[in-house]
């Protein structure tokens, strides 16, 4: 499309839950720019890496631009015919139970509650379940276990107001860094705040914290149940807000004084003393918040987890107060407006409850719907079970990589393939799920869309679009609109625009509320399509004015102490904690599963950044000193991590960060980007028996050391389509990609290799070979530029990851150049930058370590001189280690 002059569009960040404002500058020749809006409240002006990289991941390559059937190109028209007859014709045949959809937390809200309309109002069955069942399907069951709805009580600013701010299984730094900034600003300006962190890992947000608790996998039960019990034990209660607003509370003390001080440092694996540092904190600071995530959720006792945390802010009254609360920060952009539109199978629209007759009758009311499902369908661990044994026979895939990110992955992949009929909405053509698709629909993506997202503190903002949809992609809303449409329920989806699917949200959200239910945004059900383009970022609830009053809703939750539940008191859960060995001599280590700083989910759209890669350019395992030698493992060394259901070839990062006993991995790549790095292949299905959440942070596992006879690194203009090595992964770098190698065998043609690699037969080869040493590096040339370079050890290959892949973008004229190349070295008039620790500004850990010793000692100082860390500072923490170990190199 030919933009004639520059414009700049205010949208939202598509990553995680913090729900960054975004101004998106699209130039007059069509670049674009993104910058944070300094105007939003989630991040004032600041964006992570990610965010940052935003412009660097819209480009249409693996883009899906057309509908397909059976991989045959066709118009839109004949696919849509074709999956509404084929589910139409699925339910007449077997019944509405026989259908299900998988949804995403990366749906707009406007897509969420169509798809939500469709299938529980007028397939009539609940078998609509989403990825946000994998993050925070907990969090919503221990709400509204205690809240009688699914209320997160909490703001950002309570965090800056909090005196004490307890993380919970939350690597902030990494997952959510903008809301870790706002904690780190608040601190230094009020040096007297304190932070705990809860965590068995010693992650980067360790960096602010004042007391790291090192718990045991699946310890949170037992350490905030007897965090309950020493409260009462120590006269640390709120009698009165007890008695006035809550109920349960003897029973749950009574099965929380189980417990004693020596019973919970054996169950969370923590000293008596740090434990009564601990509780003494908590019990004498009355502005707490206790910030969680996917270390408490993602658990079989994840439930348990939320209501043993919220237990212990019910008994001090530490609710509904400014500074205060139980906080769950979610993991993606819309994982809220999911569980406001009823995404999840056990939900209905609007936080109204599928169990409960009268909200599925005002429901059915309000769509004028046929039918209503009358029960929770399956979950999404259950789904697919239901899909492999046969219950499911048409299956519906929107904006997700199931493939991957579900547990028991290769099964689950198994039970897609197995299936008559599925439907893959999504924006890429080749994810590890779109290829088993029968039918595969082009959506757009980012940029591209309009509609809502609702962040971690409630707050709705706008995504807009400010490029084109390219090919024939379209939105999801109108994908699911035009398939109800040829289903036969025209007239209740005859949306022209997402801001007629907003508006029907929100009058919905209003309806026969009057304050009885937490989300109402009823004020919002008359907008426009300008008022809805206009839209500026607000928190619900917002309800229409009643009895001709404009007075604005108050925001805060809970601050009149009343709740959702018939008495409207909130419930105390009587919470027993037990502990779980899954360990076996077979499987001795507890595998702890999670997310990486640069990337995201399965790599669809970080994977197409090369700035986001060269942080961490493949999968790796963190292994603890002691058990890396005790299963003689070096670093770099690549790794096999083994289950009873399946192994992973990963590199080893050994770090005394690591709980001993425990390994890390993240969850990210997939065999797009990697030979063996689907890591969920190697998690059981195993769920929390409330939420239906699965246990992805506790699996048992074993590490041994893969026989590599042979290490490879190769950078190449062109991505290969083949790569003949037992361990590859790959990614991209400027210029090109970048691809980490190793083999069982060393006997290969090296040069034969290389050509094959970088698909390059003709290109002019300047190799160099040392067999003894089992060294080896090629370089091909098309003309004065490098097509690719290959380098070949007997161990992980030495060589500067970032200047070889520069090369790819040099000019090679002289014979000098290109022995250079060949020989792995930069010259001395360019220093080796080293590996990337800052992605924002593109700053290696040589040029800190320069920085350190020309006289930057501090983080601040570093920032100053080459402005690491002043964007996101999600690297701040490696900086500092960084100047520590150069001071420690210097004094010895």
């Amino acid at each position: 499309m030919e933009i004639d002059e520059a414009r700049e569009v205010r949208t939202t960040c598509p990553y995680c839950g913090v729900g960054c404002g975004v101004l998106a500058k699209v130039a007059a020749g069509g670049q674009v720019s993104v910058r944070g809006d300094p105007d939003h409240p989630a991040n004032f002006g600041r964006l992570c890496s990610k965010g940052s990289a935003l412009a660097e991941t819209i480009g249409l390559d693996g883009r899906l631009l057309h509908p397909e059937i059976h991989g045959r190109r066709t118009g839109w028209n004949e696919a849509l015919d074709h999956v509404a007859s084929t589910f139409s014709r699925t339910i007449a045949e077997h019944g509405p139970d026989a259908v299900a959809f998988y949804v995403s937390g990366q749906l707009l809200t406007e897509d969420y509650y169509l798809a939500n309309k469709l299938m529980k109002g007028f397939v009539g069955s609940a078998n609509i379940d989403t990825n946000s069942r994998l993050c925070m399907a907990s969090s919503v069951a221990g709400h509204r276990r205690a809240f009688g709805s699914d209320t997160v009580p909490g703001t950002y600013a309570d965090l800056e107001r909090a005196d004490l701010v307890v993380l919970v299984g939350s690597n902030l730094a990494w997952c959510h860094p903008v809301l870790y900034q706002r904690i780190a600003a608040a601190r230094e300006k009020r040096p007297e705040m304190r932070v705990v962190l809860v965590d068995p890992r010693r992650t980067m947000t360790s960096d602010i914290a004042d007391m790291h608790l090192a718990i045991a996998p699946d310890g949170d039960v037992a350490l905030f149940t007897g965090l309950l019990a020493w409260l009462g034990q120590h006269n640390a209660l709120d009698r009165a807000y007890i008695t006035a607003h809550t109920t349960g509370f003897e029973q749950a003390l009574f099965s929380a004084s189980a417990l004693d001080l020596a019973s919970v440092a054996t169950a969370t694996g923590l000293g008596e003393d740090e434990l009564a540092r601990f509780f003494s904190l908590f019990a004498a600071t009355a502005k707490t918040v206790t910030v969680y995530s996917q270390g408490v959720n993602q658990s079989s006792s994840g439930t348990d987890k939320v209501n043993a945390i919220i237990n212990c802010h019910l008994a001090t009254g530490r609710i509904g107060k400014p500074g205060t609360g139980p906080f769950s920060v979610t993991g993606q952009p819309n994982a809220m407006g999911g569980r406001e539109v009823g995404g999840m199978a056990n939900m209905l629209a609007a936080h109204m409850e599928i169990e409960n007759p009268e909200h599925r009758d005002r429901v059915q009311r309000f769509w004028n719907a046929p039918d209503i499902a009358q029960k929770p369908g399956l979950k999404a661990v259950e789904m697919f079970q239901g899909v492999a044994d046969g219950r499911i026979k048409a299956l519906w895939v929107m904006a997700t990589n199931p493939v991957d990110s579900m547990p028991d992955a290769d099964a689950v992949e198994a039970a897609i393939k197995a299936c008559p009929f599925v439907v893959v909405s999504d924006v890429l053509a080749s994810t590890d799920t779109a290829r088993h698709a029968h039918v595969r629909l082009p959506a757009a993506a980012w940029g591209e869309k309009n509609g809502t997202v609702t962040n971690s503190e409630r707050r709705i903002s706008r995504q807009r679009s400010f490029l084109a949809a390219p090919g024939e992609a379209r939105p999801d809303w109108w994908i699911i609109a035009e398939v109800a449409r040829r289903m036969g329920f025209g007239e209740a989806f005859g949306h022209q625009t997402s801001a007629e699917v907003f508006a029907e949200h929100a009058a919905l959200s209003g309806f026969e509320n009057d304050g009885e239910r937490d989300f109402d945004i009823g004020a919002y059900s008359g907008l426009d399509a300008e008022g809805y383009e206009g839209l500026a970022p607000f928190q619900w609830p917002a309800p229409s004015p009643r009895g001709g009053t404009t007075e604005r809703h108050p925001t805060r939750f809970f601050a009149n102490g009343h709740f959702y539940t018939p008495d409207r008191k909130a419930r105390f859960i009587a919470i027993r904690a037990t502990t779980e060995s899954r360990t076996s001599s077979d499987f001795p280590l507890i595998l702890n599963t999670g997310r990486i700083r640069d990337h995201w989910h399965t790599m669809t759209r970080t994977g197409k950044s090369p700035r986001l890669s060269q942080h961490i350019a493949e999968p790796f395992v963190e292994i603890h000193p002691v058990d890396a030698q005790h299963h003689g493992i070096g670093d770099a060394d690549i790794v096999r991590i083994s289950s009873p259901r399946g192994d992973v070839l990963v590199r080893a990062l050994i770090t005394s960060r690591q709980r001993q006993g425990s390994v890390f991995a993240p969850m990210h790549w997939t065999d797009q980007f990697a030979a063996k790095g689907r890591l969920d292949a190697l998690t059981a299905p195993l769920i929390d028996p409330v939420s239906g959440q699965p246990a992805l942070k506790h699996v048992a596992a074993r590490i041994e050391k893969f026989a590599a006879k042979a290490f490879g690194f190769a950078v190449m203009r062109r991505r290969p389509e083949a790569i003949a090595a037992d361990y590859w992964a790959v990614a991209r770098c400027k210029g090109g990609w970048r691809v980490e190698l190793a083999f069982a065998d060393d006997g290969a043609d090296w040069t034969a290799f290389a050509a094959s690699l970088f698909e390059a037969p003709s290109a002019e080869m300047l190799a160099y070979h040392d067999r003894d040493a089992g060294q080896h590096r090629i370089a091909a040339f098309d003309g004065q530029h490098l097509t690719g370079a290959l380098f070949v050890a007997p161990g992980p290959v030495a060589v500067s990851r970032g200047w070889a892949a520069e090369q790819l973008e040099e000019v090679h004229a002289s014979q000098r150049e290109r022995f250079r190349i060949v020989a792995g070295r930069a010259g001395a008039e360019r220093p080796d930058a080293g590996a990337t620790v800052c992605s924002c500004f593109n700053v290696g850990a040589n040029q800190i370590a320069a920085a350190v010793a020309a006289g930057c000692t501090t983080v601040e100082a570093i920032g100053g001189a080459l402005k690491a860390g002043t964007n996101c500072g999600s690297c701040r923490s490696e900086i500092r280690a960084l100047i520590q170990a150069s001071r420690v190199q210097a004094a010895e």
